[in-house]
């Protein structure tokens, strides 16, 4: 059984590559914090309603003929990223990362990110036992 065809693991699985390049980029600007004229970046919110639309939306068929039209193939790519254009602070220097701001950041994704894997972990226990019960 592939779980990346069920849709609840497949978004799950996004949502988990969304929260880990968030981090990623959360880190960086703290490792920047210091640096002269450097400007937090964040990633743009992940949408669970508008993955839902575009998957639904989305065309993955199986070309079996030459006649057969192929559709939209599904890609994978990064998330955008965007710029935090209005700090609440500025050092001397003109740096716009405000530690604080950056660490509530990091423990919202990381809460984020057990929840999401409690729920992957949940949905897989309930197909274990529903495999198990037939």
């Amino acid at each position: 059984m592939d779980l990346n065809k069920i849709s609840f693991f497949a978004m799950a699985k996004k949502r988990l590559a969304w929260l880990t390049q968030r981090q990623e980029v959360l880190a960086h600007n703290v490792a920047n914090a210091d640096t002269p004229k450097f400007k937090a970046r964040d990633l743009k919110a992940f949408r669970f309603e508008q993955m839902v639309r575009r998957e639904s939306m989305q065309l993955n068929m199986e070309v079996t003929q030459a006649g057969h039209a192929g559709g939209r193939r599904k890609r994978i790519r990064d998330f955008a990223e965007e710029t935090d254009r209005h700090p609440f602070e500025t050092s001397p220097a003109d740096n716009a990362i405000v530690l604080e701001e950056q660490m509530a950041k990091i423990h919202e994704t990381n809460t984020s990110h057990k929840l999401t894997t409690k729920l992957y972990a949940k949905q897989l226990s309930m197909i274990v036992l529903a495999v198990k019960s037939r």
